[in-house]
């Protein structure tokens, strides 16, 4: 008589082997992927065709409903990558550091798709593209933190050693987080308060909150489609990686024998 042992296992010690991490969550990827596309459509087309024009910004606010996602997963992302140092650190969770690695990428991207439309909606609304306040700046010195994340895995050959670094960086550059997020409370700014998540209710009116929030879901999707595709390429890339090792290793041993 056999046991499954897995019936035993907690979903976190179940998630911590790669080959399940992949058998479990593969399913996932195409029906997120048809929900995504589908609130792009949905989203696009509420925000070109069913929501007002602004009446001080006119059709320029239609940009918010690209930037005001991407500005929200540029923080977003680096929790995520807080929460997998952690993982990485406390529990040495195999699964921490790959999530850890895929993120930095997708984080960079969207942080500087945030900058970049900013930088757009900031010239007709505030007549220059850039002004070093101190969201912007604190957003720009994200995208570095970003960017020193990615060179640090690159640096390193041992992925296990670089994961222990990185993770230590990760946590230490967390504390910009909640600057980017107090700054227009902490300093004078460009940028407007919280319109949205604000304790009295949001102060847009549903023809524009409806749009941002569907486009807010089908960025936050997409980061989610993407991590997965790129955690499910990343536990691949390893595996080949070991498997070179193992034959060069072979191939050593058999020559000098």
């Amino acid at each position: 008589m056999t046991i499954d042992t897995t019936q035993k296992q907690s979903w976190w010690q179940r998630f911590a082997h790669p080959g399940e991490f992949t058998r479990i969550t593969r399913p996932w990827i195409m029906p997120l992927a048809v929900l995504t596309a589908l609130l792009f459509l949905a989203g696009l087309w509420f925000a070109f065709f069913n929501s007002p024009a602004d009446y001080q910004m006119g059709d320029t606010v239609r940009i918010m409903y690209v930037h005001v996602p991407n500005a929200w997963l540029s923080q977003f992302v680096y929790v995520v990558m807080s929460a997998s140092a952690i993982g990485t650190l406390v529990w040495r969770h195999p699964m921490a550091d790959v999530s850890m690695k895929v993120a930095a990428p997708l984080g960079a991207t969207f942080t500087a798709l945030a900058l970049f439309t900013g930088s757009l909606w900031g010239r007709p609304t505030w007549g220059t593209y850039w002004e070093w306040d101190g969201r912007m700046t604190s957003t720009l010195v994200l995208l570095f933190i970003y960017l020193g994340i990615i060179a640090l895995w690159r640096a390193f050959d041992d992925q296990l050693r670089a994961a222990r670094v990185v993770a230590v960086f990760t946590l230490v550059g967390a504390i910009n987080i909640p600057i980017i997020k107090f700054s227009v409370d902490w300093w004078n700014t460009l940028h407007q308060p919280a319109s949205v998540f604000r304790p009295d209710g949001p102060t847009m009116p549903p023809s524009i909150l409806v749009p941002l929030f569907v486009m807010f879901f089908a960025f936050t999707f997409l980061f989610g489609v993407l991590q997965l595709k790129g955690i499910h390429t990343e536990i691949k890339r390893r595996r080949i990686t070991t498997l070179e090792r193992k034959l060069v290793l072979g191939a050593g041993k058999a020559v000098t024998s």
